[in-house]
């Protein structure tokens, strides 16, 4: 099993953290993984992606220059990583801020509106989580086990309510085909 993941958005909507949560998660079930980020200076609000393998073999680079799965959470993302994607790949697109249709006919496009589906879940910040849990759903990655267990160790100060609204978004984010 090997999962090339880019995760592209802008700074302040948790795509380096998206990030870290997959490549924890994986290491907590058990894969090889890296986790590469990528961001301009300004941080928030500036641009901002991730690199991300998981696999089930040693991982020899951290770069995916040719993604098994791109997520996009803005318009400029789309447009930038979407011919990236491997023929018979995934695309991912936050309908929220992505207003452009995909353009690949040769690859599965999952497009939800992950904001509102967050805003809906208690807290439009967890937009990532429900991203990662339609990612989980589409390819079987990692677990939602996984990524329970994955949550407190990368956000340690997180308080248990915090935890559960996260799982919450994630949850609701498997539900999106």
């Amino acid at each position: 099993m090997y999962q090339g993941i880019r995760i592209a958005g802008f700074g302040g909507q948790g795509v380096v953290s998206a990030g870290v949560i997959l490549a924890q998660a994986g290491m907590l079930d058990g894969k090889e993984v890296s986790f590469f980020p990528s961001y301009g200076a300004e941080m928030r609000g500036g641009t901002a992606n991730c690199s991300v393998v998981i696999a089930s073999d040693e991982v020899t680079t951290p770069i995916v220059s040719e993604p098994d799965t791109v997520i996009v959470l803005n318009e400029p993302s789309l447009a930038k990583f979407e011919p990236m994607v491997k023929p018979g790949g995934l695309l991912i697109v936050n309908s929220s801020l992505v207003n452009s249709k995909p353009t690949r006919k040769d690859i599965k496009v999952i497009s939800a509106p992950f904001n509102e589906i967050a805003a809906e879940v208690g807290n439009v910040k967890a937009m990532n989580m429900v991203v990662i849990g339609a990612y989980a759903a589409a390819t079987g990655a990692v677990t939602e086990d996984a990524v329970a267990k994955a949550l407190p160790k990368v956000y340690k100060k997180l308080k248990p309510e915090a935890i559960e609204l996260n799982m919450k978004a994630m949850k609701r984010g498997m539900q999106i085909k």
